[in-house]
């Protein structure tokens, strides 16, 4: 601030120790001067002595010596001040300076003007200030905008990057009148409660060098990232992504999250820039919310056993239902993502219906279960069901097993034990009771008869060649309820 004062002078108006210094060593020497003259008893020679007015410059309450014309000092300010509003014409600025004049009229031979000093101390101490409004974090000045306009702003846009207008100003009318009443949020519904910074946000008014002055933008990437520049690393030969992470003190995994599309293995060629800048915001926006949602709620299972069904046998005795709840939470969200749910209030909507399922547990040794043992001692798939020299192959060929007992797949009775004349040579089909027939063929030799009753995974054969084979193995096929199927999907190899 400029402030240009006249401190007039005058012996009945001021006490001694209210005069400055220099001021009572100027008066004290012109009234000796005063003296020496009438009493000599020459009162002309007073009145003709010319008498000359000169200044006491002080500059922020300091001396800064004399000069006999103040129109010098304060066209040197006035031309300072009117260049640094010219440069910042969008801002109010002022110079931080106080410069006040003391007048005295003396004899022109006791004049002792150092105007140059003078000009050159202001010079020295003039120092551009601009009003500002300074954004703090928990009091503490983070950032200064050109006015409490601009600062608002920047809060209304950072918090407006996680709600809405209308969210916005539904918050500011409930602050308004706290102690209404929230109504219960309603069937797909969500009601915002609060929206506020992780930290206490304020502002004030201060005076800055212009060149601390950010815009909007500037302000808020500074809040949301905690810097205005994000450090760069430029790659080197010999680096890899460790060395880089270790030499900035960062994990790898904070490096790789910090550059999208780089992963540890990465290869890494000179020249290339990685960002090496954790982002700590200076302040986050807290979101409160409440939400009305409508949750499936899964039906339990049970199953009853019955002794009088088969094994492997099941029905249904009841059909399962979901319920459903309706569920208000209470969500707080920060930065956008979920910090914090809990569940306010919980109506049952539709209870949930149990799955009863009755499985039989009745074992006969002539009827299976559905499940299939692998008929031979491992081996391999060596021709799968399908079409195979324009013919269907209607089963599978299992071959190079670890010997040649072949086995019952599952329980059953045997009603088909020989030689097959239309190219199965040895076969044997068992029926298993339940819907299932299992059929072996190309036997070198077979260890059952029809009529006879096999468990699972007993020895029913030897594999073998008969018939039409290129090879010894064994050619398995399933049929379920008469229809044929494919082995595989009921086979286990366990």
């Amino acid at each position: 601030m400029i402030n240009f004062k006249n401190k007039l002078s005058s012996l009945a108006g001021k006490t001694s120790r209210e005069m400055k210094p220099a001021i009572r060593k100027s008066i004290m020497a012109a009234v000796t001067v005063a003296a020496l003259s009438f009493g000599a008893g020459s009162a002309a020679h007073a009145a003709n002595s010319k008498l000359t007015t000169v200044y006491y410059v002080y500059v922020n309450d300091k001396f800064a010596g004399t000069v006999a014309d103040k129109t010098e000092v304060e066209k040197l300010v006035e031309d300072k001040l009117a260049s640094v509003q010219k440069e910042y014409k969008d801002l109010d600025v002022e110079l931080g300076l106080d410069v006040s004049f003391v007048p005295e009229q003396v004899f022109s031979s006791a004049a002792n003007a150092n105007t140059s000093e003078v000009l050159n101390v202001l010079k020295n101490q003039m120092t551009v200030q601009a009003e500002a409004s300074a954004l703090a974090i928990d009091g503490k000045p983070v950032a200064y905008l050109k006015d409490e306009e601009a600062s608002k702003k920047v809060v209304k846009t950072l918090m407006l990057e996680y709600v809405t207008e209308e969210e916005l100003a539904e918050v500011e009318n409930r602050r308004k009148s706290p102690n209404l009443p929230i109504p219960e949020v309603k069937e797909n519904e969500t009601r915002i409660l609060d929206v506020r910074f992780t930290q206490n946000v304020s502002t004030s008014a201060e005076k800055v060098n212009p060149e601390q002055i950010l815009t909007v933008e500037e302000a808020l990437q500074l809040l949301k990232k905690g810097t205005l520049e994000e450090q760069k690393y430029q790659v080197k030969d010999g680096d890899v992504l460790g060395s880089i992470a270790s030499s900035h003190n960062l994990e790898l995994a904070q490096l790789l999250t910090l550059n999208e599309g780089f992963k540890e293995d990465s290869v890494l060629k000179p020249g290339q820039e990685l960002n090496v800048t954790v982002l700590k915001p200076f302040v986050e926006v807290i979101v409160d919310r409440q939400t009305y949602v409508k949750e499936e709620v899964a039906f339990q299972k049970e199953v009853v056993a019955d002794a009088s069904m088969f094994k492997g046998d099941t029905k249904k005795k009841q059909e399962g239902k979901i319920g459903i709840n309706g569920v208000i939470y209470g969500i707080s969200e920060q930065n956008g993502k979920v910090v914090k749910k809990e569940t306010l209030k919980k109506v049952v909507l539709q209870e949930p219906v149990k799955e009863i399922v009755v499985k039989g547990t009745k074992v006969v040794p002539s009827r299976g279960d559905g499940t299939f043992v692998w008929p031979t001692n491992g081996g391999y798939v060596s021709s799968q069901q399908g079409y195979r020299w324009n013919k269907m192959h209607k089963g599978i060929d299992i071959a190079r097993p670890s010997n040649y007992t072949i086995k019952a797949a599952d329980n059953g009775v045997v009603v088909s034990a020989g030689y097959d004349n239309g190219g199965y040579g040895n076969k044997i089909i068992i029926d298993h009771q339940n819907g299932y027939r299992t059929m072996y063929a190309h036997l070198a030799s077979i260890s059952v008869s029809v009529g006879q009753t096999v468990s699972r995974g007993s020895k029913i054969g030897i594999m073998g060649r008969t018939g039409n084979s290129t090879g010894v193995h064994l050619h398995f096929e399933v049929y379920q309820n008469g229809k044929l199927i494919d082995p595989m999907s009921k086979l286990n190899r366990k």
